[in-house]
């Protein structure tokens, strides 16, 4: 009888090195192992090809695939760093990386001003903000009306944009968020630290959070 010889299993498009991608972020070897157990899940919940497609996320984020929301889409398109559809491992754990307690402030900052620039002009605008806060208000239980908005956008640019320009760069972010760092509290999330043992399901607790005190 002749013996049989296991086929290493290939892996999927995208797949890094546990060890390369813990030097590389904040992670350590053991949480991207559980990461990768995690990514199989969210991966393979709709289209099992080892690469998490935006139905996927949506449906991770919200427990629905159908359901559009901006910040998902948002947050989807700063994930795909390649710009190709779909989020692969690596894409998923260095992006995932940014909302670990141990990441440096300065990329939860940078990763926060690309979240709300969307049309990617290297300048945060009004009415940028506005899509953003609606699609933030509209998964929360936070209800406010057209005039609280415009308030609240007043109040932002008028503190932010130090230069009257009427968006708000980098620099001026920066300067906000440091007078108001609770413009970052999304941007942790605390079980990303214990990973390995709580292996909790993928979701931002994203309340609706006002760049404005």
């Amino acid at each position: 009888m002749g013996c049989f010889q296991s086929v290493p299993t290939k892996p999927p498009p995208g797949y890094e090195n546990p060890a390369l991608l813990a030097r590389e972020t904040a992670f350590c070897e053991s949480e991207v192992e559980s990461l990768y157990e995690l990514f199989k899940r969210i991966s393979s919940s709709l289209i099992d090809d080892g690469l998490i497609h935006k139905e996927e996320f949506q449906l991770a984020l919200f427990d629905n695939s159908e359901r559009e929301n901006l910040f998902a889409d948002r947050v989807f398109d700063l994930f795909d760093v390649k710009r190709n559809g779909v989020i692969e491992f690596g894409e998923f754990v260095r992006s995932l990386s940014v909302f670990h307690p141990r990441a440096p402030t300065p990329d939860k900052v940078a990763f926060a001003f690309r979240l709300y620039d969307l049309r990617c002009t290297g300048f945060i605008e009004r009415e940028e903000v506005k899509q953003m806060l609606e699609a933030l208000l509209s998964e929360s239980s936070f209800n406010l009306s057209d005039d609280m908005l415009e308030q609240i956008l007043d109040k932002t640019f008028e503190e932010a944009d130090r230069n009257h320009d009427g968006k708000i760069d980098q620099e001026e972010w920066r300067v906000l968020v440091e007078k108001h760092p609770s413009l970052l509290k999304n941007m942790t999330l605390p079980y990303l630290t214990n990973i390995a043992a709580s292996f909790p399901s993928f979701l931002f607790n994203h309340d609706a959070n006002t760049p404005t005190t």
